[in-house]
């Protein structure tokens, strides 16, 4: 779910850390964990409300996300869970360079650059159907679009993912 709020795609090494104790999948030359994610349950774990625990994930790029129980909600019929309540900008795109780079990149005055940018390659497009001087700079301009938006974040469309998530996951065991 978290890769979900994120936009990640999990493939990266990952983990939990929880009371202490390590959780994740692991992988020829990775670490190794001694339960098996796929059959550990968040409910099954006694945590309680304000409790907190880490996740790690793409352990070369350094990303840590400390996280707190808020609420434990008794499963409703008719009410999907999870949900996002609330949030504050978009995630850091994936592969972006770590949080180092992800708070350099996002500093005003790189976002203003790429912007800049962006909108001398979209200037860059013809009038007609030939798009072929967009080709050479379509790279480039897949690199921008994410720094443009990292400000945005759009709860709704986060609630989409997860429900489609959660379904899927339902829908398979």
């Amino acid at each position: 779910m978290l890769q979900t709020a994120f936009g990640w795609t999990g493939t990266h090494l990952h983990r939990f850390v929880v009371q202490g104790r390590e959780y994740g999948i692991g992988y020829v030359g990775g670490p190794s964990f001694g339960d098996d994610p796929r059959r550990v349950r968040l409910g099954d774990l006694g945590l309680r409300p304000t409790e907190r625990f880490t996740y790690h994930y793409d352990f070369t790029a350094g990303w840590c996300h400390d996280l707190r129980v808020e609420q434990i909600l008794a499963a409703e019929p008719g009410r999907p869970l999870p949900v996002c309540t609330g949030g504050r900008r978009a995630g850091p795109p994936e592969d972006c360079g770590g949080v180092q780079a992800f708070l350099e990149n996002t500093q005003p005055h790189h976002i203003l650059t790429a912007a800049i940018r962006a909108a001398e390659i979209l200037g860059m497009l013809p009038d007609d159907e030939d798009c072929t001087r967009f080709g050479e700079h379509r790279d480039e301009l897949a690199g921008l679009l994410p720094l443009l938006g990292v400000d945005r974040f759009d709860r709704r469309t986060l609630n989409r993912a997860l429900a489609a998530h959660a379904a899927a996951g339902t829908s398979a065991a």
